[in-house]
């Protein structure tokens, strides 16, 4: 159908796993300027929709130890970044921006908007789409986003990161619930990778109790919420919420 193939030569980003970049159809991210300009290329494309200070670069590149003659060397690398992605790309002189040719495929951006589907998805109890959706998100998230990269500004991405997979795994977790049959496995699946991850989520015991029931094994399942009393009476002194003792009144009948 007309319109409908993929356009030709894209851009595609991908900074968590193996770090790549596709300009127009042409890998470059083997020529760009070793571990640096990587991590200069990496940090312009989080922020394209803004203008970046060259101090915010050097703390970034080199943190609260920079080099005497930092602004020579971010010069430097400025200018053979540039060299590589073109001046039509990476704009600027005082401060500077990325401009990405368009299509543009950002993996970071591809699963911030698949979040807020799955989650749009599930308020609608359109089950399908946020099953694929928040799949779409666990995909990026749950590989390591730039590694090279250290420093408070890689570390609040990597939180933002690690919340969006959570989030995400909720939203799997729930679809498969609602969808049940063959994607039971899965719920339960997630609901456990969602508690290694964030072991206080009270929704993560709900779901983990709601797949073991379905899936016939509500003993199980009131296992798991004895060991979340126990873990809340521990941990804050707290007895779980009122959703996750109905679920266990409900269990008991």
């Amino acid at each position: 159908m007309a319109g409908s193939a993929e356009p030709k030569d894209p851009t595609r980003v991908q900074l968590c796993g193996a770090f790549a970049v596709e300009l127009r159809g042409r890998r470059v991210d083997h020529v760009l300027p070793g571990r640096q300009g990587r991590l200069v290329f990496g940090h312009l494309v989080l922020c394209r929709w803004q203008q970046v200070s060259r101090e915010a670069l050097v703390e970034a590149l080199w943190g609260g130890s920079p080099p005497r003659a930092a602004d020579a060397a971010l010069n430097a690398l400025i200018s053979k970044v540039r060299a590589v992605v073109g001046p039509d790309v990476l704009r600027g002189r005082g401060t500077l921006s990325l401009r990405l040719p368009d299509p543009a495929y950002v993996d970071v951006e591809v699963a911030i908007s698949a979040l807020h589907t799955a989650e749009s998805a599930v308020a609608l109890g359109e089950w399908r789409r946020a099953w694929s959706s928040s799949l779409a998100t666990q995909f990026v998230a749950r590989r390591p986003l730039l590694p090279e990269a250290d420093g408070p500004w890689a570390d609040s991405w990597r939180r933002r990161l690690d919340d969006m997979r959570v989030r995400s795994l909720e939203c799997y977790a729930t679809a498969c619930l609602e969808l049940g049959g063959p994607e039971l496995p899965g719920a339960e699946r997630a609901a456990r990778e969602l508690l290694e991850a964030a072991p206080l989520r009270e929704t993560g015991h709900l779901l983990l109790m709601r797949a073991l029931a379905a899936g016939g094994n509500v003993a199980e399942a009131l296992a798991a919420y004895e060991r979340l009393r126990v873990l809340l009476r521990e941990e804050l002194g707290v007895d779980p919420c009122r959703a996750v003792r109905d679920a266990y009144t409900e269990l008991l009948g």
